[in-house]
């Protein structure tokens, strides 16, 4: 990736060099920027395969998080930065030269943009890691606005009209910064522990299709990432006669179960309630003894009862 970046950098510079065109400018701009988090990508990386230790008892993974943030912080500055010289091209106007040859690089640095990119998160979603697919989505921004600078370049090769480049300049910029907001905020909702829906929506699934009859109800669910480590705290109600040994048997089956099913490097702490005589009504374990209550429903689990912090009963 970092290698990469330098290489498209060097043409994308070279293509404004021989054009003088602020709207190549912007895409070579842009193109520093994955330099510099590609560099911090690579230490974050490495950072992230740390061991757990005892200041980081859950691991170093939330370094990717704040990568995230920093290449988020430095687009909206180099968007910034891209507005304010595309609006000084207004009063200090540059003749633009060879847009054509400006044009075939556009074209060529765009296009490996997109190669890149669509590898970066293929691989990031295949090993979980949160930097490699906000690296691949920046490069995807990246192809995005090379296919407004193209063709922009070409309306200002084909009418002549050279102020045009400012123009393009400055949609460009908004829409990095509009990119930068997005990496940001993704950033500080993962630092801040935003609840992972979609890992949620999936875990769900896998307990509903495995369940065992003994695990009467599951509540307080939450899914924690650790970059691309997940932490799952649970609750889980088994039946109150059992030993000891046998309701540490049905734990380590539900984590079994999780951590076989589920993407991912996978933590779990789950923590077993007894059963109360409310739980009777919906407990689905056949020919039970200590029973209170008829079974009246086979209660569902779902998103809006896992989560809270509360034993399932009618």
């Amino acid at each position: 990736m970092l290698f990469f970046s330098v290489i498209i950098t060097i043409v994308k510079f070279t293509a404004y060099i021989i054009t003088h065109s602020n709207a190549i400018l912007t895409d070579a701009l842009e193109n520093i920027i994955n330099v510099v988090a590609g560099a911090f990508a690579l230490f974050s990386v490495y950072y992230a395969s740390l061991p757990k230790d005892e200041n980081h008892p859950y691991g170093h993974g939330k370094v990717e998080f704040f990568s995230v943030g920093v290449e988020g912080g430095l687009i909206i500055l180099a968007g910034g930065g891209i507005i304010i010289k595309a609006v000084m091209g207004f009063f200090h106007r540059v003749e633009i030269e060879q847009i054509d040859l400006g044009l075939y690089i556009t074209i060529f640095g765009g296009l490996a943009n997109f190669l890149m990119g669509q590898y970066l998160i293929k691989q990031g979603k295949k090993r979980s890691s949160v930097l490699m697919v906000a690296d691949g989505k920046h490069l995807l921004t990246d192809t995005i606005s090379s296919i407004g600078l193209i063709i922009g370049l070409g309306v200002i090769y084909l009418t002549k009209i050279f102020w045009l480049d400012n123009v393009v300049a400055i949609l460009l910029g908004l829409y990095i910064l509009f990119a930068g907001y997005k990496l940001l905020k993704e950033s500080v909702n993962n630092l801040l522990d935003e609840a992972d829906y979609e890992k949620l929506k999936d875990l769900v699934l896998i307990l509903n299709e495995n369940r065992n009859d003994k695990w009467i109800d599951m509540h307080n669910l939450r899914v924690l990432k650790y970059g691309a480590h997940l932490h799952i705290d649970a609750h889980i109600t088994l039946p109150w006669y059992e030993k000891l040994e046998d309701s540490h048997k049905e734990v380590m089956a539900v984590e079994r179960l999780i951590q076989d099913k589920l993407e991912g490097e996978v933590e779990l702490f789950i923590h077993a309630d007894p059963c109360l005589e409310s739980s009777c009504p919906i407990c689905i374990i056949k020919d039970c003894k200590e029973r209170k209550s008829a079974l009246v429903t086979r209660l569902d689990w779902t998103m809006k009862n896992l989560l809270p912090d509360k034993k399932h009963e009618l």
